[in-house]
């Protein structure tokens, strides 16, 4: 047999000619299992890679205790943000004895609806999920909550299922950071955004708009793009900044967005902020690792985390009715560095 991280119990006793049971003794240290049998059961084990099912052995002895794995779906690994927010759960969850179990959708609703079966076909005590930017239809979440399952919402909360949510106050981090632009001068703020048909997207742009017409300023469809990504923001902001009044300032969606407009506006020999001014919204290590360090709203994603799993598992273990809807808002606060005056 090749080494593989996949090798089972069945597989050793299987090649070394013993029972399952035997196997699980040895590797266990039962007395029952000579010294030399299990030296060599455990070596073979160690010479294939071989893991223990963390999932099967919680299910045995859920018997007599509830299962503590948590499912956690993410859209993406590579955003300090989900990272963040992965690590108030993982923190809050290990403080109370449970393990985490964690999977990203990679922003496909087909992936997120598999890993919703896979987690429940796993017997996780409950999931934790921002959905995808794709999911637009909602029966696998609520075949979740009809399973008994605790389902919460973090970020990207599903405004179609009755499930508990954590969220940041998107609303007024936006209104705050495109106040701190018009109160800095700006005159013609672009917004880059996310689709409306998200919460986040929603909230975001009405705290952009509402900002304007608070201050006697009205949005122009122009200045208003359907963009959140970094490489979009730097096809799309020399177009922009071409027609013939142009923004002399920008708010984005996310950091990214925000760091993809700042390096396209400085390749066209624009000053930042003396000519431009750029805000963002995450507060991720990449703020501080740009040039000029990027203003920007910060979401607290690990705080986030922490809020998510603390409900999740007081539904979990009854301090909570699992059919009780949580609603909890994370404040957010302006970070104000190089990009605004």
């Amino acid at each position: 047999m090749s080494d593989s991280p996949n090798i089972t119990m069945k597989d050793i006793a299987r090649d070394l000619g013993v029972s399952v049971a035997t196997v699980s003794r040895a590797l266990k240290d039962s007395p029952r299992i000579s010294a030399e049998k299990r030296e060599e059961i455990k070596r073979y084990a160690k010479e294939h890679n071989f893991l223990p099912n963390i999932i099967a052995e919680s299910l045995r002895k859920s018997k007599v205790r509830p299962i503590k794995i948590i499912g956690v779906i993410i859209p993406e690994f590579e955003h300090f943000y989900f990272s963040s927010i992965l690590s108030g759960i993982e923190e809050k969850a290990s403080s109370l004895g449970y393990r985490v179990m964690v999977a990203q959708s990679l922003e496909k609703y087909e992936n997120e609806v598999n890993i919703c079966r896979s987690f429940t076909e796993s017997k996780v005590c409950g999931i934790i999920v921002s959905q995808s930017k794709n999911t637009v239809q909602y029966d696998h979440f609520q075949r979740v909550l009809n399973k008994g399952i605790p389902l919460v919402f973090y970020d990207r909360i599903c405004t179609g299922i009755n499930a508990s949510r954590v969220v940041v106050d998107d609303y007024m981090g936006a209104y705050a950071a495109v106040t701190h632009l018009i109160n800095s001068g700006c005159k013609r703020i672009a917004y880059y955004g996310t689709s409306l048909t998200m919460e986040i997207g929603k909230n975001r742009y009405n705290g952009y708009r509402d900002a304007l017409l608070k201050h006697g300023m009205h949005p122009d469809n122009r200045l208003i793009k359907n963009c959140d990504n970094r490489e979009d923001a730097e096809v799309i902001t020399p177009e922009l900044m071409r027609i013939a009044d142009p923004p002399d300032a920008f708010f984005a969606v996310n950091d990214d967005t925000a760091i993809g407009i700042l390096y396209s506006c400085k390749r066209m020999g624009y000053h930042i902020p003396e000519d431009i001014s750029i805000c963002g919204f995450t507060n991720g290590q990449r703020a501080m690792a740009c040039d000029p360090m990027l203003t920007t709203v910060e979401q607290r994603g690990f705080l986030i985390g922490e809020e998510a799993a603390s409900i999740l598992i007081d539904q979990v273990e009854g301090r909570l009715p699992k059919d009780r809807v949580e609603k909890r808002v994370v404040r957010t606060r302006l970070i104000i560095r190089g990009t605004t005056k």
